[in-house]
């Protein structure tokens, strides 16, 4: 190699220039780290989320024997702070107990109208709201068997009630077949839980200045509507319509004057009621075909149950259970195995009136503002006075019991759920994640360097000092 073809090689060498291994081979490593530290928090919210969510959509094995352990709790509780829905999974299955009122968690602050709903078997509870108030035992009904909890639709006016399935999830609509209905509420299940009565609301002119009321017994199919009564606005409780036993009658109160039909339509026999008498809720048959009122003792608290002959509305053999007093009034749930009649109990509020306007007097005296509280009560034949068989906090102002619960006579030393709810971590649990993973991603490129760092520090071993 000549002397002027070296210089010229190394001159052309000088020209090239030099490649920064080091500085390269650092910036990949500290690419290759935030690309690991973006993964790992990718991976952590994903498991997070796992973990957070399965709990809520994965579909639990109903047992079919389930409802063999349903039993009245005897006491119930608010929802927890956060609570699940009724259509949230794990699914909870047939309830025991639905409730409302006004108190704080029955009014949340983008929810009105909150229902809770309790296991027919356990202390695990579940909410849905109607958006506005709506007193369970009247408009929100629980079925026979807790399965299905019939409700109107709410703020709408489709004139529909929904069918929410609490083994299931899923809601049905049962849209109503009444000409210009601007509201559909339930009234009472079948026995067999296959058949509704509602209560539709028809204006009588464009203006809405008036309404009459359309009675009618539907199938949850929604194939076959039945009239039963059409009648100008005239007050119908909203637990005086009673299946009897078997369901081969029905009977509802419209103002004054009970009816007796049967699936079908066709009237049976009506009667008039006396004043200071109703018809005393869904448990109203007995089993040999009477029917039950609820009567007060004139300018008292003092209600007691009477039974009556359905054809003719006549007293019959007296019953022999002891009366309740100190309340605005009472609703007959059913009757248990012992032949107790369960009773709910509506405790006054101090400020309440003292007397009512008829013939509104009922819904009045079971209005939310005229009630502090309620109980559920055993009226036991030949008993000296009721037993307590569930209490509630004040201001869950209405409930409703399946019938199976109170056909197995059971009740049961409950525990309620305290502090805070499933959707109440499930979205504290979330956000906590996501607000990480932000805060890691926005300053991705100094934790690189500390890890960086961190790695040079290591491959120098301990300082000599």
């Amino acid at each position: 190699m000549t002397d002027r073809l070296r210089e010229t090689l190394h001159a052309a060498a000088a020209d090239v220039p030099a490649y920064p291994v080091y500085e390269r081979a650092l910036a990949t490593a500290r690419r290759s780290r935030r690309r690991a530290v973006v993964a790992a928090v990718v991976v952590l919210v994903l498991a997070t989320l796992t973990g957070a969510v399965l709990p809520l959509t994965r579909t639990p094995v109903v047992d079919p024997a389930a409802g063999a352990d349903a039993a009245l709790p005897d006491r119930i509780a608010l929802p927890p702070l956060g609570a699940l829905h009724a259509t949230d999974r794990p699914r909870l299955g047939p309830a025991s107990v639905i409730f409302s009122g006004q108190a704080r968690r029955l009014q949340g602050w983008d929810e009105d109208g909150i229902v809770g709903v309790v296991s027919a078997d356990s202390d695990r509870y579940r909410i849905f709201s109607m958006g506005y108030e709506a007193p369970v035992g009247e408009q929100v009904i629980l079925s026979p068997d807790g399965r299905y909890v019939a409700r109107p639709a709410g703020l709408s006016e489709d004139g529909r009630v929904d069918l929410i399935d609490l083994v299931t999830g899923r809601t049905r609509r049962l849209h109503s077949k009444v000409t210009n209905s601007v509201g559909t509420s339930p009234r009472a299940w079948s026995p067999d839980g296959r058949q509704l009565v509602v209560d539709d609301t028809v204006p009588t002119d464009p203006t809405r200045s008036g309404y009459r009321r359309v009675l009618s017994i539907v199938t949850l199919d929604g194939e076959r509507w039945t009239q039963l009564a059409d009648a100008a606005q005239q007050p119908i409780f909203g637990s005086s319509v009673a299946f009897a036993p078997g369901g081969g009658r029905l009977a509802y109160q419209i103002g004054r004057t009970v009816t007796v039909a049967d699936p079908d339509g066709r009237t049976v026999s009506t009667f008039e009621l006396p004043a200071e008498s109703w018809l005393g809720g869904k448990g109203a048959w007995t089993t040999d075909g009477a029917l039950t009122l609820i009567s007060r003792k004139a300018g008292s608290t003092d209600w007691s149950l009477r039974r009556v002959d359905s054809a003719t509305g006549r007293n019959t053999a007296p019953l022999p259970v002891p009366g309740v007093t100190g309340v605005t009034a009472i609703r007959l749930l059913g009757w248990g195995p012992d032949g107790s009649a369960l009773v709910v109990a509506y405790q006054p509020e101090p400020l309440s009136p003292d007397r009512f306007d008829q013939p509104l007097e009922l819904d009045q005296r079971t209005a939310y503002p005229n009630v502090r509280g309620v109980r559920v009560l055993a009226l036991t034949p030949d008993a000296s006075a009721p037993r307590t068989v569930m209490t509630a906090p004040e201001q869950i102002l209405a409930v409703d019991v399946a019938d199976t619960v109170i056909d197995a006579g059971r009740t049961r030393a409950a525990d309620p759920p305290g502090g805070l709810g499933g959707r109440f971590w499930f979205w504290t649990i979330l956000i906590t994640v996501v607000v990480a993973g932000v805060v890691v991603y926005r300053n991705r490129g100094g934790l690189a360097l500390w890890l960086d760092d961190r790695r040079v520090r290591r491959a120098r071993g301990p300082d000599p000092k």
